[in-house]
C-alpha cells in the first residue's frame, strides 16, 4: 500500500502568514528524506506562491483566504497553493522571467518556484483565482514512524 499523508491550511491573506505556510509545509515535508537544502527549496517555493497570492491575487487585501494543501504520496511531495483572487489573464506571459504586474517587483517568483521544485504548474482564469501546483521527489521514503 502507498504511504500517504496530507496537510491542509487556510489563512487570511496577511503577509505574516507567508512564514506560517513555509514553516508548516517544511515541517510536514520533513517526513520524507529531504536534505536541508531541499527543505530550503520547498520553503522558498511556498513563500513565492503564497506571496503571489497575497500581493497579486488579492492585491494586498488582508481579509481573503489563501489555501495550501500538501500531500505526500510514496516519495513525492505535492503542494497546491490556491487563491480566489483576480486571476491571471495570460499565464504564459507571467511565467516569463522578469515579467511583473507590480513595478516594484522583479518578476522572478514563478522562475524561482520552477527552479526550486521538480515540477510547477500554474492554473488561472481572470476573476476566478490562481492555483499553483508544485511537486518534489525525495530520494526515498523515511520509514520511521514518528509515534
Amino acid at each position: 500500500m502507498d504511504y500517504q499523508n496530507f496537510l491542509r491550511l487556510e489563512f487570511y491573506s496577511l503577509p505574516v502568514n507567508v512564514a506560517l505556510a513555509r514553516v508548516a509545509v517544511a515541517a510536514f515535508a520533513a517526513q520524507l528524506n529531504y536534505t536541508v537544502s531541499e527543505l530550503d527549496d520547498i520553503k522558498g517555493a511556498v513563500s513565492e506562491a503564497v506571496s503571489n497570492a497575497i500581493i497579486h491575487g488579492y492585491e494586498g487585501a488582508p481579509d481573503q483566504l489563501v489555501k495550501v494543501v500538501a500531500v505526500i504520496r510514496e516519495n513525492e511531495l505535492e503542494i497546491v497553493v490556491e487563491d480566489s483572487g483576480k486571476g491571471i489573464g495570460n499565464v504564459e506571459e507571467v511565467l516569463r522571467p522578469g515579467f511583473s504586474t507590480a513595478k516594484d517587483r522583479l518578476g522572478l517568483g514563478f522562475s524561482f518556484i520552477g527552479s526550486f521544485m521538480d515540477t510547477a504548474d500554474v492554473q488561472s482564469a481572470p476573476g476566478r483565482g490562481t492555483r499553483v501546483i508544485m511537486t518534489k521527489k525525495a530520494a526515498h521514503r523515511n520509514d520511521a514512524d514518528p509515534h
